[in-house]
Order: C-alpha cells, then sequence, then structure tokens
C-alpha cells in the first residue's frame, strides 16, 4: 500500500519536525524517539513484522529518521520528511524501500534509552505532551528490547487504581495484580 504524494504542505518551511521514526499500527501510529543507534529503524521494522505476523495489527511505516509533526483537531499528525518517504534504514542491508503511508495520528510515544524506563515506571512518566497533546509514552531504557513492551500496551489494558484496601495488604505502597485470594504472602 505505497501511498499517494505527499501534498505540498509537507514541504512548507519551519514545519516542525522531529528525529523519530513512526509506524502507523492498526489506526494510530507509534512515534519512537531516542539517540541516535538507539534502533529507532530497527524497532520500526520490528513493529511492521509483528503486524505481518499476526502480533498485533497491520503495521505500514509512515517514516524513518526525520518525521513531521501537526497537531490538527485534538490529535497530533506524523508524516515523512518528504526526500526519505517510502525508505528504511535496515542494519547490514542498508537503505531499502517501504510500503509507507503518508499520514497517520499519533496514539503512543516509546522513547529508548529513557532514564525513567523502570520494571514499575510512575505514572507520570507513562504520559507526555507534545504540541500541548497529552499522549501515552512508553520509556525504554537501555539494553531493554521495546516490542514485547509495544505489543504488552497493544494487546492489554492497565488496572484501574488500587482499592485502599489492597495498598495496606502490599508494604511499601506497591500493589501488585495478584491479590491475597490467590496468593499469601
Amino acid at each position: 500500500m505505497t501511498a499517494s504524494p505527499i501534498g505540498p504542505r509537507e514541504c512548507l518551511p519551519g514545519r516542525p519536525s522531529v528525529h523519530a521514526s513512526a509506524v502507523l499500527v492498526g489506526d494510530r501510529a507509534v512515534l519512537i524517539r531516542g539517540p541516535s543507534g538507539s534502533g529507532k529503524s530497527r524497532l520500526a521494522f520490528e513493529l511492521i513484522m509483528a503486524g505481518r505476523g499476526g502480533q498485533i495489527p497491520a503495521a505500514v511505516l509512515v517514516g524513518d529518521d526525520r518525521i513531521h509533526l501537526e497537531a490538527r483537531n485534538n490529535q497530533l499528525l506524523a508524516r515523512p520528511a518528504t526526500r526519505l518517504a517510502g525508505l528504511i534504514e535496515i542494519r547490514g542491508l542498508g537503505i531499502r524501500r517501504c510500503d509507507f503511508v503518508s499520514e497517520a495520528p499519533i496514539g503512543w510515544v516509546v522513547d529508548l534509552g529513557a532514564t525513567d524506563g523502570t520494571r514499575l515506571p510512575a505514572p507520570e512518566s507513562l504520559a507526555t505532551t507534545l504540541f500541548g497533546i497529552e499522549l501515552p509514552r512508553i520509556p525504554v531504557q537501555v539494553g531493554f528490547s521495546a516490542l514485547p513492551l509495544i505489543v504488552a500496551a497493544l494487546t492489554t489494558r492497565p488496572l484501574p487504581s488500587p482499592p485502599a484496601s489492597a495498598k495496606e495488604d502490599c508494604p511499601g505502597e506497591i500493589y501488585h495484580h495478584i491479590g491475597p485470594t490467590v496468593a499469601t504472602d
């Protein structure tokens, strides 16, 4: 599904862009940020392959390396840089052509190499605001694979806030999903 040519507004000077990759998964894009060499392109390709393998909804590239962002109608949209549209870097193979879409609404932000990517991240680490729009965020610390976290975010739901009684049962205010009726100390 190669997209039609990108419209003229893509070429307007001053259009905000970020050093990132983006992949449309189902009806929302995953914006992948991180330092150079952190694996943005690899993760983008892994998402495309996971979509082809049925682990997640169908996935197609929005863009690799440089993404233009625009806030419109209370959503953040991602578009590929004109000169990079349909191109993705595959380490060991070089730059390759790939099917792509010319625009997609962002549904998640993944930050590779995040210093706040922990086993039990603080609630404030799981959201970010870009161009005035709050989005779910997945912080991934160095040395950890992002793909399982994204698959989990796409296929599971977070627990509601724990009831006061559960907090009392859990020392250190750590709320585990296994309650006293399932497991005991």
